[in-house]
C-alpha cells in the first residue's frame, strides 16, 4: 500500500461468447496494461473467459475444456506480473458446475470463490447450468494439476490488506455475502457481475453498490459483463465501478464498443478507522470458519494517487446546496429553540463584530425567532467597537443589525480597558496578549451583564475551527449559554453566511457580501495607518481552508500526520506549496494539542457535521498530551 491506498481496476474486457482463448488473450493485454499502472489486484467480468451468455453451450465438454485450458494460459502469464487476477469462469466440481471466481498471482492459482445466489427468474436461468455454493462442502478442487482452495469463505491478503469476492446476484439478496467478508476482515469486495441494462436499473445499482460499500465500511470493485456478450434477449453495457464507504470514486462508460479499464485507489486506512469506531463492527460475525490465503504485496514504489481529493471536506458540494444548507441551518435553530423556550428567557443576546462567525449566530437567531413565532426585538445585538474596530466592520455590524429588525445597542470598551488597564498597572501602548486579551472579556463581561439586565442568556459565535486551534480568549469570547456556532468550520461558515445572502432582500445581500469579502479578525490590535485591519488571523495563524482539512482528517479519521500531509499536498498542489502546508500543519498540531484546556470547558452547542469537539460528545482528550511529529516534506 501507499500511504493506506491499494489500488484496484474493474476492467471491462472485448469479448467473444463461447472463445475462451480470443477471450483470454484480450484479459492478459489488459493485465500487462494494469503492470504498468502499478494495479494490485484487477477484477474482470462473470464468467469472462466463456462469456456469460453461453446458454446450453456450458454443458459441452469442449467448452469447459477450452475454459481450463485458456485458464492455464492466463496463469502461465502471471509469472510475469504482480498484480493479483480475477477471472470469471465455470468450474468443474463433482459432477457439478459452479460459476466461480478464479484468483491468480504470480503463476499460481490462489483460490476459487463460487457464486452463492443464483437467478432463476424472466431473464436468467443459471439454476439451469450451475450449482450454487451450498450445494457441495469441499473444501479444495483439483484444476490445472493443483489443489486449490474452494469455497465462499475465502479472504485474501498481503497483511496489510484484505479482499473477499461475491458474484453477480449475491449483492442483490437481503443479506449479500460481503456483508460477512467485511466483518470478517475484507477491506475491499470484488464483484465479478453480468448485469443487463433496463430502463433505471443502472441508477438502482449504483445505490446498491454504494450503500452496500457504506454498509461494510468498505471499498468495493464491481465488473460487469459489456461488449461482445449475445444480445439475443438483453444487452450488456459494460459497468465497472469503484466505491469507497458510500460513494463512487471511478466509473466506466457505459455501452462502450472498445475494452474498458477503471483504475483508481481505496483508502483502506480511512475505512479501518471507520470500523474501530463502530463497536457493533463485528456483532454479527458468522460461526463459518474464514481461511485467509496469503498473496503476495505488489512492493510498487510510491505512486501518484488516481483521485483526488476535496480542499473543504466539510462544505457540502454545490449540486446539495440548498438542502444541505437549509438542513445546518434547521440543526442549529433546533438546537437554540430548545434552549431559548427551556431556559424560558426573554431575550438572546450576542456580540454583532461585523465578522463572519457573529454575522452566522445572528441569522441563527433570527430564524430561531421566526420558527418560535418570536418579535425578532427579543434579540439584542450588541456592538462594542474597541481599539481595533474598522468603520467597514462597524458599518456591516450596525446596518447588518437594522436590516434584520432585531433590537440594537452599542457599547464602546475602549473606557473601560483603559481603566483596566490602570488597575492592573499595563501600559495602554503595549500591544501584548494582555492588551487583546482585556477586550475580549470586556466584551463579554458586557454581554453577560446585558442578559442578566434582559432576562436573557448569551449566544456564543466562536466556530469548531477556532476551538480546534484554541483562538479565544479564556474566559472571553470562549464563554456563552449557548453556542450555536460551535459545531459549523471556517469553511462552512463561509459557505452558509453566503447561501443566506442569497435568500435576503438586496440590501441584506449587500451587507453580507462585504462582511465574506473581509478578512477574518479579532480587531484586537489598532487599525492601520489607512484605517483599515492589520490584524488578519490567517496571516497569524494560517489559512483556515488548511486547518479545517487537517482537523478533519485528524480527528474525523485519526490520520497520521504523515498521511494528513500527503493528503493535503494531493488537495493543495495548485495552492500552496509543500513547505507551506508542512508549514501551517505543524501549527496546528502545535495548538490543537496545546490548546485542549479550553475545550474541555465549552459551552453547550450542536453538533451539526461528522465531527464535533465538545468533551461531551466527539471528542474526549487529555490536556497535557505530547503534540504529534510533524512529518519531513
Amino acid at each position: 500500500m501507499n500511504n493506506g491506498f491499494v489500488r484496484v481496476a474493474a476492467a471491462i474486457p472485448e469479448l467473444r461468447v463461447a472463445d475462451c482463448a480470443f477471450n483470454v488473450a484480450r484479459i492478459a493485454d489488459l493485465v500487462r496494461k494494469v503492470e504498468e499502472e502499478k494495479v494490485q489486484v484487477i477484477c474482470f467480468p462473470e464468467l469472462s473467459i466463456t462469456g456469460y451468455t453461453c446458454a446450453d453451450l456450458f454443458f459441452q465438454q469442449q467448452l469447459l475444456d477450452d475454459a481450463e485450458k485458456a485458464l492455464d494460459e492466463l496463469q502461465m502469464l502471471t509469472f510475469s506480473t504482480t498484480a493479483v487476477v480475477i477471472v470469471g469462469m465455470p468450474v468443474r466440481v463433482q459432477n457439478q458446475l459452479f460459476n466461480t471466481a478464479v484468483v491468480l498471482q504470480g503463476g499460481h492459482i490462489l483460490g476459487i470463490v463460487p457464486k452463492t445466489h443464483l437467478p432463476n427468474n424472466n431473464e436468467f436461468y443459471e439454476k439451469r447450468w450451475f450449482s450454487p455454493s451450498s450445494a457441495t462442502e469441499v473444501q479444495t478442487v483439483i484444476l490445472s494439476g493443483q489443489e486449490i482452495p474452494f469455497g465462499t469463505n475465502l479472504l485474501f491478503t498481503d497483511g496489510k490488506f484484505s479482499f473477499g469476492i461475491e458474484l453477480c446476484e449475491d449483492l442483490w439478496v437481503p443479506i449479500p455475502p460481503s456483508s460477512q467478508h467485511a466483518i470478517h476482515g475484507a477491506d475491499v469486495i470484488f464483484n465479478l457481475s453480468a448485469t443487463n441494462e433496463l430502463i433505471g436499473k443502472h441508477q438502482y445499482l449504483r445505490q446498491l453498490i454504494e450503500q452496500q460499500s457504506a454498509r461494510c465500511n468498505s471499498g468495493y470493485v464491481y465488473a460487469s459483463a459489456g461488449n461482445g456478450e449475445s444480445t439475443t434477449d438483453v444487452v450488456y453495457a459494460g459497468n465497472g465501478l469503484i466505491a469507497e464507504n458510500g460513494k463512487i470514486i471511478a466509473s466506466s462508460e457505459r455501452f462502450s464498443f472498445e475494452h474498458q479499464l477503471i483504475v483508481s485507489d481505496i483508502d483502506v486506512e480511512r475505512l479501518r478507522a471507520d470500523r474501530l469506531r463502530n463497536t457493533n463492527y463485528a456483532n454479527d460475525k458468522s460461526s463459518d470458519i474464514y481461511r485467509t490465503i496469503k498473496i503476495e504485496d505488489a512492493h510498487f514504489s510510491e505512486f501518484t494517487l488516481k483521485r483526488t481529493f476535496d480542499k473543504h471536506p466539510f462544505v457540502p458540494p454545490v449540486s446539495t446546496r440548498e438542502e444541505s444548507c437549509n438542513e445546518i441551518f434547521s440543526i442549529q435553530v433546533g438546537g437554540l429553540a430548545k434552549r431559548w423556550k427551556h431556559t424560558q428567557s426573554e431575550t438572546v443576546v450576542l456580540g454583532i463584530s461585523g465578522g463572519l462567525d457573529s454575522t452566522l449566530a445572528l441569522l441563527v437567531c433570527v430564524k430561531t425567532a421566526d420558527k418560535l413565532g418570536f418579535d425578532p426585538k427579543r434579540i439584542i445585538g450588541i456592538t462594542m467597537p474597541g481599539f481595533g474596530t474598522t468603520d467597514r466592520t462597524y458599518s456591516n455590524a450596525v446596518n447588518l443589525m437594522k436590516s434584520l429588525g432585531i433590537t440594537m445597542m452599542e457599547i464602546s470598551i475602549k473606557d473601560a480597558s483603559i481603566q483596566h488597564f490602570k488597575d492592573i498597572n499595563h501600559d495602554v501602548k503595549l500591544h501584548n496578549v494582555v492588551y487583546e486579551n482585556t477586550q475580549a472579556r470586556e466584551r463579554t463581561q458586557i454581554l453577560m451583564d446585558i442578559a442578566n439586565q434582559r432576562n436573557g442568556i448569551v449566544i456564543g459565535t466562536g466556530d469548531l475551527s477556532e476551538l480546534a486551534l484554541g483562538w479565544a480568549t479564556y474566559n472571553g469570547d470562549h464563554m456563552s449559554m449557548y453556542a450555536v456556532n460551535s459545531g459549523v468550520p471556517k469553511t462552512l461558515v463561509r459557505y452558509l453566511v453566503d447561501f443566506a445572502s442569497h435568500t435576503l432582500d438586496a440590501h441584506s445581500k449587500e451587507i453580507l457580501q462585504d462582511v465574506l469579502d473581509t478578512p477574518v479578525s479579532p480587531e484586537l490590535l489598532p487599525a492601520d495607518e489607512n484605517g483599515k485591519i492589520a490584524q488578519k488571523t490567517e496571516d497569524i495563524v494560517g489559512p483556515y481552508e488548511l486547518h479545517d482539512f487537517f482537523l478533519y482528517y485528524m480527528v474525523r479519521f485519526g490520520f497520521s500526520p504523515t498521511k494528513i500531509l500527503f493528503l493535503a499536498k494531493n488537495a493543495f498542489e495548485d495552492t500552496y506549496s509543500d513547505e507551506i502546508i508542512k508549514k501551517w500543519l505543524k501549527t496546528f498540531l502545535k495548538r490543537f494539542f496545546a490548546q485542549q484546556f479550553k475545550r474541555s470547558c465549552i459551552p453547550d452547542g450542536p453538533k451539526v457535521g461528522s465531527i464535533n469537539l465538545s468533551p461531551r460528545g466527539d471528542w474526549r482528550m487529555p490536556s497535557d498530551a505530547i503534540p504529534f511529529d510533524t512529518p519531513n516534506p
